[in-house]
C-alpha cells in the first residue's frame, strides 16, 4: 500500500500539472470503487478549476474553485498517472479519468479497487468521517517528542502496532515503521508505552529522516507503485 511519501511524491507530480487548470473531463468508467463513486462525480467536476492539490496522511486532497475538495485515496495498489496523450488507449483498469483544459490527462488505474474518491467541503473538511481521527503529520511541529511519547502513554501493544495506528501518528505504514525503529535503535517488539523521553524523541527524530529521504528518493521501489509521471521510486 502506498504510504506518506509514495502519496507525497504523486501529490508533487499532480499539483505541478493541475493546480490552476480547469477540468473540462472527469469521467468515470467504473465506478464500484471500496467506496462507490458519488453519481455525479463527472458533472460536479467538470467546468471546475484546481486551486490546490494537498495530502492529509494517506489521502489526496483536491481542492476546486467552488469549495468542493476531492479525497482521493490509493488503495492497496492505486495508480494517479498522467496519460501518454488525452484519448489515447486506457488500460481496461482506468477507471477514472481527467482532462485539463491545456491538454494534461490524469488517470486512476486500481486493478484491485481497494481506492477510493470521494466529495467533502472544504469549510468542514478536518471534519469528514475519512480525516476526523487522524493523528499529527509526522512531518509537521505536533509531531514531537513529548506528544509522541503522551500518545504512546499507557499502549500495551507493540511500537511497531502503535505506529502503524493512523490515530497515533498519520501517514506510516509497515515499511517506513520498521525503517524507523531500526534508525531509532529500538526493537518494533518493545512495548509502546515504554517509548518515552529520549526513546520518544529518537524515535521521531528517525521518523522525519526515513520520511523524508523516501520522499527525495520518489517513494518505494516497490512493484505495485508509480509516480505520477509512471515512473518507479527510488527508496
Amino acid at each position: 500500500m502506498p504510504e506518506l511519501p509514495e502519496v507525497e511524491t504523486v501529490r508533487r507530480g499532480l499539483a505541478a500539472r493541475l493546480e490552476g487548470r480547469r477540468l473540462i473531463r472527469a469521467e468515470t468508467r467504473r465506478p464500484d470503487l471500496r467506496i462507490p463513486l458519488p453519481a455525479d462525480f463527472g458533472p460536479r467536476l467538470t467546468g471546475r478549476r484546481v486551486l490546490t492539490v494537498g495530502r492529509r496522511a494517506k489521502y489526496l486532497l483536491l481542492t476546486m474553485d467552488d469549495g468542493t475538495v476531492l479525497i482521493a485515496h490509493l488503495g492497496m495498489s492505486g495508480r494517479m498517472t498522467l496519460g501518454p496523450v488525452p484519448g489515447g488507449p486506457l488500460d481496461r483498469h482506468d477507471h477514472v479519468v481527467f482532462e485539463t483544459e491545456d491538454g494534461t490527462e490524469v488517470r486512476f488505474n486500481d486493478h484491485r479497487r481497494f481506492g477510493l474518491m470521494t466529495f467533502a467541503a472544504a469549510d468542514s473538511l478536518e471534519s469528514h468521517p475519512l480525516l476526523a481521527g487522524l493523528g499529527p503529520e509526522p512531518l509537521g511541529n505536533a509531531f514531537n517528542g513529548p506528544a509522541l511519547a503522551a500518545a504512546l502513554a499507557g499502549r500495551r501493544t507493540p511500537i511497531k502496532a502503535a505506529l502503524l495506528d493512523q490515530k497515533v501518528v498519520a501517514g506510516i505504514g509497515n515499511i517506513y515503521a520498521c525503517e524507523a525503529l531500526y534508525g531509532a535503535r529500538l526493537s518494533p517488539r518493545r512495548q509502546a508505552y515504554t517509548v518515552q523521553g529520549g526513546r520518544a524523541e529518537r524515535l521521531v527524530e528517525a521518523v522525519r529522516a526515513v520520511l523524508g529521504a523516501a520522499i527525495a528518493a520518489g517513494g518505494s521501489s516497490l512493484r505495485d507503485y508509480v509516480q505520477a509521471s509512471g515512473e518507479l521510486g527510488y527508496f
